[in-house]
């Protein structure tokens, strides 16, 4: 009986021992093995470019087809090549490999650690949302429903057509009492809006504004903006020149502001890494950077990869930042808590 008993819980089961035993065959199978140090050379080599790439992206020229927003863009999904280098290493036998994919692990983690841990807290007194709505969306009040179910205080909209505002104003009238449109974009609140007027980013038609929105904590300034398109094309590389002009212009109107509360919600066709949005990024918090949890990816819809649609926050602190569910648009829409009390005024 103890002999039976011995068999089926010792150490020739699945547990603990028989895996501590495979790394031990495998430390073994790597000792007086002097190639572990010349294989993998290569993916070596590899591996420390990877990391100057994230380590050294700033210094990537936009000169060519805008390769470094273009690389800023993406910046994040560059760790997905660590494990499939650690991976190699193993399979090659590498110990030149395997001490060289530690670079770009803390590189990717000191860039983008802090975005794994959960940020997010409790005790705003405003929230705010905002969503690019697709100027072809088959089903606008659909999505006006939905993103009002968010609980906003505040609401912003993106892309919206003339034939589509009566749609979703007429969808959004009972839950938000006042409203703005300006051009392509609006502004919907259950607090009294005044103030409201466009802000010109230099493209000739209007896809931006500004609001003051009059809370029970206090007034905070609201700006909703959709900057520019960005393409990637072929012969041209990253075109983004009207995206980079726009959004340098939305950050001298930001810094003009009167008021030391300030909201921006807005599709901005960039990401918080992103030089080109330095005039905003750089005086503004993001408030999933801040009090989110996850990188909050916003675009597109159906496959997420890049947060181009931003809440973005100054003189006020964020609580908590999360993405809503998917509508009819090919972005998420996303919303933020903030508290305006005991924040500047």
């Amino acid at each position: 009986m103890a002999q039976a008993y011995m068999m089926e819980t010792g150490s020739g089961g699945q547990g603990p021992d028989r895996r501590g035993s495979r790394l031990r065959r495998l430390l073994d199978s790597w000792r007086g093995d002097r190639g572990i140090w010349r294989r993998g050379l290569i993916l070596g080599a590899f591996a420390v470019m990877l990391a100057l790439v994230m380590l050294l992206h700033a210094r990537i020229p936009n000169r060519i087809g805008n390769l470094g927003s273009l690389t800023e863009t993406f910046l994040p999904w560059l760790g997905v090549f660590v494990p499939v280098l650690l991976a190699l290493a193993f399979v090659r036998k590498s110990a030149t490999a395997l001490i060289a994919v530690l670079l770009p692990t803390i590189v990717w983690l000191n860039l983008f650690g802090g975005l794994l841990t959960d940020k997010t807290g409790g005790g705003g007194d405003l929230t705010v949302a905002t969503h690019n709505v697709n100027a072809d969306n088959p089903d606008p009040s659909g999505t006006a429903r939905d993103v009002a179910a968010s609980g906003a205080d505040v609401l912003a909209l993106e892309e919206l057509t003339a034939s589509a505002v009566p749609v979703y104003e007429q969808a959004l009238a009972s839950t938000y009492r006042y409203h703005s449109v300006q051009g392509t974009v609006g502004l919907w609140s259950k607090y009294p809006l005044s103030d409201a007027r466009p802000v010109d980013i230099k493209l000739g038609w209007t896809r931006a504004m500004r609001a003051t929105v009059t809370a029970p904590a206090g007034q905070v300034a609201v700006y909703v903006a959709h900057l520019p398109s960005v393409r990637v094309k072929l012969e041209a590389g990253f075109t983004a020149r009207q995206r980079d002009k726009s959004a340098d212009a939305l950050g001298e109107a930001i810094a003009d502001e009167s008021l030391k509360r300030v909201v921006l919600l807005g599709d901005l066709n960039g990401t918080m890494n992103d030089r080109a949005l330095n005039a905003v990024t750089a005086q503004m918090r993001s408030t999933q950077g801040a009090a989110g949890s996850g990188f909050g990816f916003s675009w597109p819809a159906s496959f997420p990869m890049a947060r181009i649609d931003q809440i973005m926050v100054k003189g006020i602190e964020p609580v908590t930042s999360w993405t809503l569910p998917e509508t009819g648009s090919d972005h998420l829409p996303i919303a933020a808590s903030v508290r305006l009390a005991a924040t500047v005024s």
